[in-house]
This record gives structure tokens, C-alpha cells and sequence, in this order.
């Protein structure tokens, strides 16, 4: 009978040096390459410097900026020594890309393991990095599983650099011996990810997004979004899980704080789960056996079915551009050694399946040192990564809006209020000429008014949540249907008379402030995006006295819940605010809830009659006599 050596003899039969491996390379083959953080860079270097005997060699990797500049290779040789194929799925605009944007293969990072094992694509040679053997002949592929798994396992040779900096990385993440042809042993420094760069709108945007991310949500957080907007967005949430694409240093901070605890995901609960990680040397040190973290290949943590199975998915990814119809480009970042826009869609693809899931698309409202505006009219001349039917939230630092359901007017209004002001009567002028804004529309103070988000507020009511915020352009529609609903007599209370039409240029005018002279608080029930208004109060500022009328209306089952004082006491905060001396109101005698509500103010309160009306004033720099 013949002798079966053992998985150390075969370890110790397959290893070689790096020149030896690369000899086995044949010209024509097809190569891949180990992905983001994993690169084989020994291996590489080695490749490239064989890449004169090497003909016709095709080059396999997701988006890289490369630490070995095989694209400079392949460009010098006119694809004689190299060709290049890039999975990557935004566009190619920046300079880093768009000199080899020949090479980029559009895909979603899902379907990539398929492409491999179905052999559409052979995979001839793969170059991976690998631990050292355990004491079961188990090799983690540690920081890099994506698409690197499949690979591995599709290819016909297998070289793998072992690494002993390589940490040791639990879930699907292993091959054995017995699956890999040579071994190189080759110790050297991980590739790590300084800190992305923190904008300037990172403190703004992160206030926004926190107030739509719920204790015991699941996150996805894409590799642009910065650490300080990360940690301020979260630091303050319970039982977080984590199912994401790229495992980075502000999740590892997150878990360490015990804001993630894995403990409500729905699904995989207890474990953080990605399928790569990138970042420093401390994440790695700490991902290394640790049992919290699993890494999963792409056609796992990167399927959309398995994405939605988690309880309030939330996707938070980082756009480059957005148009008026919610079109979305993305690039690679610059300060990046790998592409998280291959696998954006999938992400928001799964989190808008998921039940009480969102997506988020964060982007600062302007580039290049505010000279250029990132909300554009149409992206007609880069690559759309998510289709504007996929588009749920949107956040600048300007605001949050809702797309999911908006028709183009609406879109188109929604994404203006949350451009930068100096550009958004040029958007809405393009708007019309493009025809996605109707003619009746008309510009108002909103236009170039900066939302306060400071008297933004959401609190309990008789058990149900209710946001009082700042009106939005985006209200019109809904302020109309609130008036359509009052009751008969609360008509009016408001208006003075009987009304039974509300045209929709009214309620756009209560709509579209400036949060200076007039300002309009809403009370909102519901769903953000899609709420129904339930009281509203506005004021707007007589110049020549510097006082400001306010006037009020509260659906009738939402009356005497303290609603209207709330309403009032964020009118007069925001008035005070501005400068203006105090506010007056004009009712009926005979009201005595409206007198109640106005004398709540803790201010000395003037009553006057003036034509059959009851005028009611105060001014902010007389507070209410004690007593």
C-alpha cells in the first residue's frame, strides 16, 4: 500500500522562493490578484519584475491604487506584458483611475464569485497571503476573504504568501493546505488605511444621521464615511449590530465603547460580520482570533436576501455627486487602496429590503473649497452607481431628505433645500428648464435660507413619536393635506372664515421660509419622508415694528396634548434668534384656547382690541412679572 504524507510534509514539499512560484507563471494565463489590505505585495513585486518574460499576462483584482504599478507595466508594454481587469463600479473621473479606465470591469461585488467559479472568467493563477498553518493545516486568509475565497478555489494554481503578521481571522475565511500549490514564506508589514480625512460638514451631517439610526438597528458603514462623523453619529446608540463590506478602525472603536453588541441583528446575532478589513495595524491586532468577528466571502456578506434578513438594516455610504432626479455617482477615494462603490449597491439594494431598513447616501453640499456644487442638475458625463429608483435618504449638511416615492418635482425640490445656498437658484432654474419643476413654482426664501437644525426635536406623545422640526420645501404637499383635514371651526379659528379650498401656492408659501423673517414649525407623525402633519405654527416678521405675527392650527385629535405650546415655544426661540423683539397674534375674543396658548409665553402679555379682533403681544425683552 502507498504512504499519504501528512499536511505539514505537503506544507513543507510545496514551499519555495517567491522567484521559484512566479517561474510557473506562463505567458497568455490569467492572474489574480489578492484583494484591498491582502495583497501578496512580495508576490507582486516579484511579479512585476518578471513581467518582461511574461507575455500577454491578464491581471485579475478588484479597483486598486496598487503598492506595485502593474497598471504603468501594462500601459509601457501596450498590453504585451500585462492586461489589467479592475472590478469596479463608479466612475472613472479621478486621475488616479481615469489614466487606466480601460482596464475597470463594471460589477457588483456580489456577482464576482460567480464570474469565477462558473470558469466564465478561468482563473489560471492565484496570488494570496495567507497565516501560517495551524495545528489543523487550516490557512485564515485574514484581512482579505471577498473575493479572494473564490478565487482561491477556482483557480488551477495556487500561490500563497505566507505571512505571520497576518492575523488569524475566524468564519469562512479558511483554505487548507491540501488547497494551495506553493507556499511562499515572506514576512513583512500588512497594508494599512491612515484615518480618512474628516470634512468639514462631517459634525453637521453626523447630528442628522443620528437621528435616523434606532438603538438595535444593523449598520453597514462604507469605507469614505469618516471616523469622527462615524463615532459622533453612533456613540450614543444601544445594541448596534454590524453586517458590512469593509471592517474598519471606527467599528472596532464602536465594539470597545459597547455601543455594537451584535445582540438584536436577527440574524448572525453576536458576531460582527464583513469580508475584509482595512485600516491600521491596532485593527488588525485586534480582529486577530478574536471570536466576535467572522469575514465571509462577498457572495455572502454582499448578497442583497442576506443583507434584508437583518433587523433595521441601515446602509451609510458616501456619494461623490447626486443629480435633481436622485442619480447617484461614487468614486474610489484617493487616500484609499481599495474601492468600496463595487459593492454600494448591494448594500443599499438590501438595506431598503429590510424590514424598518434605510439607506443613507452622505455627501459634504460642495468640492473643491466650496466652488463647486456636489447636487448637480443631471450627471450626464460619469458613471451612475445607484440608480435614482434605488435612492431612499439623502444628507448633506444641509439637510435630510426622503426620495423614496417622490416624484421628480418633488425630488427636485427636496434635493435643492439641501444644497449649499449659493447654488441653489442656479439648480432651480436649471430645474424648470429642464422641465422637472413646473411653471407655478416660484422661489422663496428657502432657496438660500439655511435650516436650523438646532430646533429640531423629536419626543414621545401619548406613546406615539412626534418630530417638531423647521418647515422644508418638501412640506407643501403635506401642510396642504393637514389643512384639508382640520375640522370646520379650527378653519376658522386659523384663517378667520370658512374655507373649504387650500391651493397648493399657499401651502408652498408656508412651505418655503427663509428662517429669518418668516419661519413655519411642523409637528410630524409617521415615517420620515412620508409623515403627516399634525400642527403647524408660523410666524412672519413685520419689518417695520420688528415683531413678528405667528398663527397656529392642531389637527382636532391632537389638541390639548401640549402640542401648540411646543409649536409656540420653538417660534419664539427661533425668533429670539434672529433679533426680532417679540411676537403678536391677532384671534377672535371668544378663543380662549388661542389667548391660553399665547399667555403659556414667559412674557409680559398686552391684550388690545382692534376691529372686533383680540390682539395679543409680547416682546421678548419683558419677561413675566413673577407672581
Amino acid at each position: 500500500m502507498g504512504t499519504h504524507p501528512s499536511w505539514a510534509d505537503d506544507y513543507v514539499r510545496k514551499t519555495c522562493k517567491a522567484a521559484e512560484a512566479i517561474d510557473r507563471i506562463r505567458p497568455g494565463q490569467r492572474v489574480f490578484i489578492g484583494s484591498s489590505c491582502g495583497e501578496p505585495q512580495h508576490l507582486v513585486r516579484t511579479l512585476s519584475n518578471a513581467s518582461e518574460r511574461l507575455a500577454d499576462l491578464e491581471i485579475i483584482r478588484l479597483m486598486s491604487l496598487e503598492t506595485t504599478p502593474l497598471s504603468l507595466i501594462a500601459s509601457k508594454s501596450k498590453g504585451a506584458s500585462l492586461n489589467i481587469r479592475q472590478f469596479y463600479s463608479g466612475s472613472a473621473k479621478p486621475k488616479a483611475i481615469a489614466r487606466h479606465s480601460r482596464f475597470i470591469t463594471p460589477m457588483n461585488l456580489s456577482a464576482v464569485p460567480r464570474l469565477f467559479k462558473s470558469r466564465r472568467l478561468p482563473i489560471h493563477v492565484a496570488l494570496i497571503q495567507t497565516t501560517p498553518p495551524d495545528d489543523f493545516g487550516c490557512l485564515s486568509l485574514g484581512v482579505s476573504v471577498d473575493i479572494t475565497l473564490s478565487a482561491a478555489l477556482s483557480a488551477d494554481l495556487v500561490i500563497a504568501q505566507v505571512n505571520p503578521r497576518m492575523p488569524r481571522v475566524l468564519g469562512r475565511s479558511f483554505l487548507h493546505v491540501n488547497d494551495v500549490d506553493l507556499f511562499v514564506p515572506y514576512e513583512e508589514p500588512l497594508i494599512t488605511l491612515a484615518a480618512t480625512p474628516e470634512l468639514n460638514a462631517a459634525d453637521t451631517i453626523a447630528q442628522l444621521i443620528a437621528r435616523l439610526i434606532d438603538d438595535g438597528s444593523t449598520i453597514q458603514i462604507g469605507p469614505g464615511t469618516t471616523p469622527k462623523a462615524t463615532l459622533a453619529a453612533l456613540k450614543d446608540k444601544n445594541d448596534l449590530g454590524v453586517h458590512t463590506q469593509y471592517l474598519t478602525s471606527p467599528i472596532m472603536h464602536l465594539f470597545s465603547r459597547g455601543v455594537i453588541t451584535n445582540r438584536r441583528k436577527g440574524y448572525n446575532e453576536g458576531k460582527i460580520v464583513a469580508s475584509s478589513a482595512v485600516g491600521s495595524a491596532d485593527l488588525y491586532e485586534f480582529i486577530n482570533d478574536n471570536p466576535v468577528i467572522e469575514l465571509h466571502p462577498s457572495e455572502y456578506v454582499n448578497d442583497p436576501s442576506i443583507i434584508a434578513r437583518h433587523h433595521r438594516m441601515v446602509a451609510i455610504n458616501v456619494a461623490m455627486a447626486i443629480d435633481l432626479t436622485g442619480q447617484v455617482a461614487a468614486d474610489a477615494l484617493p487616500y484609499n487602496h481599495f474601492s468600496g462603490v463595487t459593492g454600494m449597491l448591494d448594500f443599499v439594494r438590501g438595506a431598503a429590503m429590510s424590514e424598518g431598513g434605510k439607506s443613507l447616501l452622505l455627501l459634504p453640499a460642495t468640492a473643491m473649497q466650496g466652488k463647486k456644487s456636489r447636487i448637480v442638475p443631471m450627471l450626464s458625463d460619469t458613471a451612475v452607481v445607484v440608480p435614482r429608483s434605488d435612492v431612499h435618504y439623502v444628507c448633506t449638511e444641509f439637510g435630510v431628505v426622503n426620495l423614496f416615492g417622490k416624484s421628480f418635482q418633488e425630488r427636485a425640490l427636496a434635493m435643492i433645500s439641501i444644497a449649499h445656498p449659493d447654488f441653489r437658484d442656479e439648480l432651480f432654474s436649471q430645474a424648470k428648464r429642464m422641465g422637472i419643476l413646473g411653471a407655478e413654482q416660484v422661489q422663496k426664501g428657502a432657496i438660500t435660507g439655511v435650516y436650523p437644525l438646532r430646533l429640531e426635536e423629536t419626543l414621545e406623545i401619548d406613546g406615539e413619536s412626534v418630530t417638531i422640526r423647521p418647515a422644508k420645501p418638501v412640506d407643501a404637499r403635506r401642510i396642504q393635506e393637514h389643512f384639508y383635514d382640520l375640522d370646520p371651526e379650527d378653519v376658522v379659528a386659523r384663517f378667520f372664515h370658512r374655507r373649504e379650498r387650500f391651493d397648493a401656492r399657499e401651502a408652498g408659501e408656508v412651505s418655503q421660509v427663509d428662517y429669518i423673517s418668516n419661519l413655519t414649525i411642523v409637528a410630524v407623525v409617521g415615517e420620515f419622508g412620508f409623515g403627516r402633519v399634525v400642527g403647524i405654527g408660523e410666524y412672519l416678521l413685520d419689518p417695520g415694528v420688528n415683531m413678528a405675527e405667528v398663527a397656529f392650527s392642531v389637527s382636532r385629535e391632537w389638541q390639548g396634548k401640549g402640542l401648540g405650546g411646543l409649536i409656540q415655544k420653538k417660534l419664539a426661540e427661533g425668533a429670539r434668534d434672529k433679533g426680532i423683539a417679540g411676537l403678536f397674534a391677532y384671534t377672535d375674543p371668544d378663543n380662549p384656547a388661542m389667548i391660553r396658548l399665547f399667555e403659556k409665553l414667559p412674557y409680559r402679555i398686552e391684550h388690545k382690541m382692534a376691529d372686533e379682533m383680540l390682539m395679543l403681544s409680547c416682546r421678548f425683552d419683558e419677561p413675566a412679572s413673577e407672581g
